[in-house]
């Protein structure tokens, strides 16, 4: 992909280098607990940049376009018409997870930039695989994947950028204990970063080629965003959590409700909420496809700062209220009520987030659908529902089974989601509790949520069914098994249920069998703050030097798990003409469909082996079935990749056609990068989710939507060829031509929108974005 690095790679290419010495399992760094830095609220230069703004539109505005005008590279001249403008910010921070922010800094060390220009995070959460207990599988991940570990350590010493080890916790948990603030712009290389906006923030997920141009110090591109108001009312009590207002809202939404909008909750509700449980509605608003999700500013966020040693922030924030909070009477592009008086716990699942049913529904639904009664497994935790409320509440409901005698009836697992919030129920005792119905406790790390799960209980291809407190349960998600019905609720419920042991079970109405009779379970209670305070536990934290430029990074060029890049080709300038068709996807096909997680999390730094997994699991409309494609130079049907191998050694540029919503879910630039890799020119569907469409632009390739979907119907499935025309006159705003020739001999022209502007056209052309930056450093 892209150039090779132009600073020393190794110690055996640049002797004379300080070689950074960062040994991933040493968890007591003796580095201060503080990571903030204070320059970075900087309300004073918010309000100049707002009022700029307000001159111009005068007009009330919402919250969360008051902190994302405050962010404009030119407010005073900056065209702002919200779901058509393209906005040029300055995000105030970057964080990355490690499975992304491998290829996020190789792209950076392939910019030949010295240091990072904006404050930045690698968080180390997505390589630990879940098996045996938290001690066991961080020992073990740490060993398995120490070459990344320390490739990532050493990268970000060198440009500046701060080390989360091993251990620390989930990013998302981790941003909130230590980095968000209200106001604050952050972007994060993963889709769940919006669990920020609990704290007033706008906290965005992004591919890592956007973070790379932040870092770069480079003004970053965002469509200008249309704002969905979901305004609560009354106040939640007995069984119902945060977690059961973004489930309805994603019912009443679906996966693609919110895509080109920020979610900005509102209204006197608001107030009986705590800080976590915000971040649990924000973080989930990435199923609604949501650029993000904010609260406006109040007294929990407050609370929140003070407990977790910034109260200097909080006493800032009070007196910036006004650019925290909403206009009176300013407007919203929809508007979603909800009464939390009468708002019941909800259950959504399985296979998409926004399939809700409300508890009292959901036995019957289970039954009617012919779901699997038995509950094999509930999890909780994730960075979804992981804070000390969170356990609290669910030792509370596990404290009345120890009170009665009993232990869950199904397997059970709490994953913490930071070494703080680990340290803290272990000392307040809401691990103990939980440990005696039978819980598990994982390492602070994502685990089965995004598939790092060793699951041994039931054979892959049996059905059976799993709840999570977790945000994501598309097919095969979290163990890799097609069969696995997994389903979403509070850690509440989860908890609940796995008392029964049953998918049925309402602990609203129904009873618990003791060894002195049956029982009724009590809504749960819990502390919204430790009352000790936090406990931080052990030190995960490596910061970076303040001059790492005598430092050198580590690639070996016979890794399996790290390649370092190579620049994609910049177009020739001429259409793109008898492009075969890979593969016409049927239905929804999400990022995990075009590259996986779980066991390929480890080639996340490795281009070519990654690669390996393209599209594997979209389902191809010609057969119905995954991974199985024709190659139209053979005759035979072999795996996606490896047609598409046989097509770029052959020099065959290739298409992928699909439907609604394509690449919904993970940030994972990878779904992009891997075609790009492959030999894809262009993917055409009937509309894409957000993250992904500006992955695909990023990396050179042209992301197009049917102007008719319908004529979707007018591609074979097998055998077709494509040509693009016309793109000498490329333009904003103008659909481009296709011609479709299928093997029966019929053709079609079709229509093909876009959404490039002029900047984004000058990626095509220089084969990707970081090629065009790189030009323009050069020119500069």
């Amino acid at each position: 992909m892209w150039l090779k690095t132009v600073v020393p790679v190794c110690a055996r290419t640049a002797r004379s280098a300080r070689h950074v010495h960062t040994s991933a399992s040493a968890l007591g760094s003796g580095v201060p607990m503080s990571k903030f830095d204070n320059k970075e609220v900087d309300y004073d230069t918010m309000e100049k940049r707002l009022e700029a703004v307000r001159n111009r539109l005068n007009r009330p505005l919402t919250c969360s376009e008051k902190i994302l005008y405050s962010h404009l590279d030119d407010p005073e001249n900056q065209d702002i018409v919200r779901g058509e403008s393209y906005l040029r910010l300055r995000p105030d921070r970057v964080a990355m997870q490690d499975a992304t922010a491998q290829m996020a800094m190789l792209q950076f060390i392939s910019s030949g930039l010295p240091r990072v220009a904006v404050p930045s995070t690698i968080h180390c959460d997505h390589l630990i695989e879940a098996k045996e207990g938290s001690a066991i599988d961080l020992e073990r991940a740490i060993t398995t994947n120490k070459e990344v570990y320390d490739f990532l350590a050493s990268a970000g010493a060198k440009y500046g950028v701060g080390f989360w080890k091993p251990g620390s916790g989930i990013i998302h948990q981790i941003i909130l204990e230590n980095y968000a603030f209200p106001g604050v712009l952050l972007i994060g290389t993963d889709s769940h970063t919006p669990n920020g906006g609990g704290l007033g923030g706008l906290c965005i997920g992004v591919g890592g080629a956007d973070a790379v141009d932040v870092m770069a110090g480079l003004p970053w591109e965002l469509k200008c965003p249309k704002v969905i108001g979901v305004k609560l009312t009354g106040e939640m009590n007995g069984w119902t959590a945060p977690k059961d207002v973004i489930l309805r809202v994603a019912k009443e939404l679906t996966v693609a409700g919110g895509t080109g909008a920020i979610v900005e909750y509102h209204g006197p509700g608001v107030e009986s909420m705590s800080c976590t449980g915000m971040g649990t509605i924000c973080n989930m608003g990435a199923e609604i496809g949501a650029t993000t999700s904010v609260f406006p500013y109040n007294e929990r966020m407050a609370e929140y700062l003070r407990a977790t040693n910034r109260a200097n922030i909080a006493d800032l924030a009070d007196k910036h209220r006004t650019l925290l909070t909403p206009d009176d009477n300013c407007e919203y592009d929809q508007l979603i009520e909800i009464d939390l008086n009468t708002l019941e716990p909800y259950v959504n699942g399985p296979f998409s987030p926004d399939r809700g049913h409300t508890i009292s529904e959901f036995g019957k639904a289970a039954r009617e659908n012919g779901w699997p009664l038995e509950l094999s497994v509930g999890l909780i935790g994730s960075c979804t529902n992981s804070s000390y409320e969170d356990m609290s509440r669910a030792a509370s409901i596990a404290q009345q089974a120890v009170d009665h005698g009993i232990t869950a009836k199904s397997q059970f697992t709490i994953t913490p989601g930071s070494e703080q919030i680990r340290a803290t129920i272990t000392r307040d005792g809401q691990a103990d509790v939980l440990s005696k119905i039978g819980g598990v406790v994982l390492a602070n790390a994502c685990g089965p949520c995004i598939g790092q799960w060793a699951r041994e209980d039931v054979p892959k291809g049996t059905p059976n069914s799993i709840i999570t407190s977790y945000n994501r349960n598309f097919t095969s998600r979290n163990d890799g098994n097609p069969q696995t019905h997994a389903f979403v609720a509070s850690p509440d419920i989860v908890t609940a249920m796995v008392l029964s042991g049953r998918l049925d079970f309402n602990p609203l109405t129904d009873e618990l069998e003791g060894p002195n009779g049956p029982f009724k379970l009590q809504p749960p209670t819990g502390d919204e703050l430790p009352s000790q305070g936090f406990d931080p536990g052990m030190d995960t934290y490596q910061a970076p030097p303040s001059d790492g430029s005598d430092l050198s990074v580590d690639v070996d060029p016979n890794s399996d798990r790290l390649q370092l890049l190579s620049p994609f080709p910049e177009w020739d300038g001429k259409d793109l003409e008898n492009m075969e068709v890979l593969i016409k996807v049927k239905g929804k096909c999400t990022t995990d469909h075009i590259s996986m997680a779980g066991p390929w999390l480890k080639y996340r730094g490795h281009l070519d082996n990654i690669s390996n997994n393209m599209l594997i699991g979209a389902i191809n409309s010609a057969n119905d079935e995954a991974n199985t494609v024709k190659n139209q130079l053979t005759g035979e049907y072999q795996g996606v990749p490896d047609v598409a191998r046989a097509y770029k050694a052959n020099n065959i540029p290739w298409v992928a056609i699909g439907e609604d919503n394509y690449g919904e879910g993970s940030s994972r630039e990878h779904a992009a990068l891997e075609p790009r890799h492959l030999g894809a020119r262009a993917i055409i569907v009937k509309s894409f989710a957000r993250i992904h469409e500006t992955n695909l632009k990023k990396q050179g390739l042209l992301p197009l939507t049917f102007a008719n979907p319908a004529d979707y119907d007018l591609i074979a499935p097998e055998g077709a060829k494509v040509s693009i025309v016309g793109l000498d006159k490329f333009a904003p705003g103008e659909p481009l031509t296709a011609t479709v020739t299928n093997p029966d001999g019929s053709s079609h022209e079709i229509k093909l929108n876009h959404t490039f502007n002029e900047g984004q056209i000058a990626w095509f052309k220089a084969g990707s974005a970081l090629n065009h930056m790189k030009k323009m450093a050069e020119r500069a």
